[in-house]
């Protein structure tokens, strides 16, 4: 267990925010396998300034879901206040966090916002302190190693970050210009967390229970958060949690039982979006989860044609049925 300000979190396990992704279906899913801490897809902070009804719609959870934190990307303090009163009222998240490492273009170049803010340490200790001031919950900050190579500054964004009032920062230690490529560079995540008393989330290259172990081991960071590991696999978490807490490795799930997680995150999805938008989701779930199953690839090919819930749930049900 640790705890984020007041928010007392029962393992040391988080869900990454994940663009597109982590919308309430999956997260339950995440919930279930046993995940501490759930970080909702980041919204923008203008958006809902503006009042965007597909932003405002991002909002949703469950209380199931809890405790979960509450993802926002922007580049000026005065919307990034707004847009964070915003999220305490309608959503009642138990933590808002700051992107701060987004390195996709649309946003950290077009929009200044993202890991853009890396640059300007002046800037987001304004915006930190202002939004601290802002809200009754804890806020933590997401950051990048630097916007290049040769501006790695964590350790400096970290400090300001924890200066300005953050209760926690969580770190991904590649810079901006790599984006996913290459290697996560632990040591990063080890300097940040020698450099603040606040806790430290390492984030990056955690794709099993050895590397979430390994993590801890190597940089004694508080907790770690997973992302892409977890796609087509939240049952990761379960494995890692199970590991953490008792240094038993559980085997991984079967074929069937993968197969029957999918149809109940398309469950769970098709109680939250229209029937339409929830198949075409799940087309690239359903690729995710068939991932390295037998006879997985034509499956996958099946399921890009298909355009009905029927059709979804049919094709899984009917490959489990020759598994």
């Amino acid at each position: 267990m640790f705890k984020i300000g007041n928010v007392e979190i029962k393992n040391n396990v988080c869900l990454a925010p994940m663009a597109g992704v982590c919308n309430s279906a999956f997260r339950r899913i995440v919930k279930e396998m046993g995940c501490g801490l759930l970080y909702a897809e980041m919204v923008s902070d203008k958006a809902l300034v503006y009042d965007n009804d597909k932003t405002k719609e991002m909002l949703y959870m469950t209380e199931s879901e809890r405790p979960i934190t509450q993802q926002i990307f922007g580049s000026d303090k005065e919307s990034f206040v707004k847009a964070a009163k915003i999220i305490e009222e309608e959503m009642h998240p138990d933590i808002i966090d700051i992107n701060m490492g987004c390195p996709v273009p649309k946003v950290a170049v077009k929009s200044q916002a993202g890991s853009a803010l890396l640059k300007s340490p002046d800037k987001i200790y304004d915006i930190v302190s202002a939004v601290k001031a802002a809200v009754n919950v804890p806020v933590t900050v997401k950051i990048r190693s630097g916007w290049d190579n040769n501006s790695i500054n964590a350790v400096e964004v970290a400090r300001v970050c924890e200066k300005a009032g953050a209760d926690a920062i969580a770190i991904h230690p590649r810079t901006r210009s790599q984006g996913y490529a290459g290697k996560a560079d632990w040591n990063i995540i080890k300097e940040v967390k020698e450099n603040v008393s606040i806790p430290v989330i390492g984030n990056g290259d955690v794709l099993s229970v050895e590397d979430a172990k390994r993590m801890f081991d190597e940089t004694g960071c508080d907790a770690v958060m997973i992302g892409r590991g977890t796609l087509g696999n939240p049952y990761l978490i379960k494995q890692i949690v199970t590991y953490l807490d008792k240094g038993i490795i559980i085997p991984d799930q079967t074929p069937v039982e993968k197969l029957k997680t999918c149809l109940k995150h398309f469950k769970y999805l098709l109680e939250i979006k229209p029937e339409k938008v929830a198949v075409l989701e799940m087309r690239t779930h359903g690729a995710w989860y068939l991932k390295g199953l037998p006879n997985g690839v034509s499956i996958k090919k099946k399921l890009y044609e298909i355009k009905t819930k029927e059709e979804f749930i049919n094709t899984i049900e009917s490959y489990i049925a020759t598994l």
